[in-house]
Parts: C-alpha cells; sequence; structure tokens
C-alpha cells in the first residue's frame, strides 16, 4: 500500500522508501528539489519552456535510474549531475540543430523576464536599470564558457560548497576552484563598463 509522503523524512529514507515500492514517495523529493532544478537548468538553457521540459525529464531519468543511487552521497548532488548533463546534452543538440528565423535569446525573454515583482518596486527608471543590469549578468554568464558557467551556477546560484560541485560535476575541487576562479574573473570584466 503507498503511503503519503512525509515531510519529515529525510532524503535517504525517501529513496529507500520509493526502492521499497512506495512509488508516491518519490512525489517528496521531487517538491523538495524541482525548484532549484529548475533554475540551474534554467541558467544553462535561458528559455522557460526548455528548462521545465528538461527539469522534468532529470526527475524522470533519476527515477528509472534510482537503483543507482548510491546512499554515500547526497541525493541533491546526484539529482545535480543529472540536471546537468541533462542541460549538457540539450545544449549540445541545439547547437548542432539548424537555426531558425526565430532569435532564442529574444523570444526567453518576455516582458516580466525572471525578476521577481518586488524588484520593480520604485521609480520606472530605477526598474530599468534593474532589468538591465540582471539582463547584462545573464547575458555575462551565458557567455562564460560551459564549464565555467556550470561552475557560476552551482556556487553563486545554488550556493553549493567546493565539495558538492566537486561531486556533482565529478571533478577535483581543485579544478572546481580553479574553474571559479576564471569564471569570476571573465564575469568581471564583462561587466567592469557597468561601475
Amino acid at each position: 500500500m503507498a503511503r503519503e509522503p512525509d515531510d519529515d523524512l529525510t532524503d535517504a529514507a525517501l529513496v529507500e522508501r520509493v526502492r521499497d515500492g512506495d512509488a508516491t514517495a518519490y512525489r517528496g523529493l521531487v517538491e523538495k528539489y524541482q525548484t532549484r532544478v529548475y533554475h540551474v537548468i534554467y541558467g544553462m538553457v535561458r528559455n522557460r519552456e526548455d528548462a521545465l521540459d528538461l527539469s522534468q525529464e532529470t526527475f524522470v531519468k533519476a527515477y528509472r535510474n534510482l537503483h543507482g543511487f548510491r546512499a554515500d552521497s547526497r541525493f541533491y548532488t546526484w539529482l545535480y549531475r543529472i540536471a546537468m548533463n541533462v542541460a549538457i546534452d540539450f545544449t549540445r543538440r541545439r547547437a548542432r540543430a539548424p537555426v531558425s528565423g526565430l532569435d532564442e535569446a529574444v523570444a526567453a525573454r518576455d516582458a516580466d523576464g525572471t525578476i521577481a515583482a518586488v524588484h520593480h518596486e520604485g521609480s520606472p527608471r530605477k526598474a530599468l536599470e534593474r532589468k538591465e543590469l540582471h539582463g547584462a549578468i545573464l547575458d555575462a554568464v551565458e557567455a562564460l564558457p560551459e564549464q565555467q558557467r556550470q561552475i557560476i551556477l552551482l556556487r553563486e546560484v545554488e550556493g553549493l560548497s567546493y565539495k558538492e560541485i566537486a561531486e556533482v560535476l565529478d571533478v577535483p575541487e581543485g579544478t572546481v576552484m580553479s574553474r571559479l576562479y576564471y569564471a569570476r574573473k571573465k564575469l568581471q570584466a564583462e561587466l567592469a563598463h557597468l561601475r
């Protein structure tokens, strides 16, 4: 008999329940991480619909491969690795696809953008400045090489530690620190004109 997911259960306990045949327990994991996974993927693909589709694909892949999850690592680290691989695969497929007449970057930036309503408080000039700054930052992050963009998103957006990022990307911590250093330098150079 399926049980309702319990908010107090740890990731490991939820994984065990799913492995024991309780498919509804997976909902607890999805609800816990869906927003964070979406934001990481959106940072890579910069398109809402694609990010939603890829987030769903991430959770489906994770569910199908849950038997391969080792309890000696953290579930979200394992899940983020899947999310990053899904996003990378998508961007590579998109890069090989023929270019249509539609500019994907323009289409992805609709009127409300990703700026929360609270940021639009104040004068119209301030709102425009914030929107322009936000756009410049997103453009600068998007211009980074893929590996550096991943590091920036995982560190600055998701707040993962160097160790956690190393686990997600399956690279040594020193590589994480090096990529992060160079990514920050490139972002500083790219955004220097905004001072």
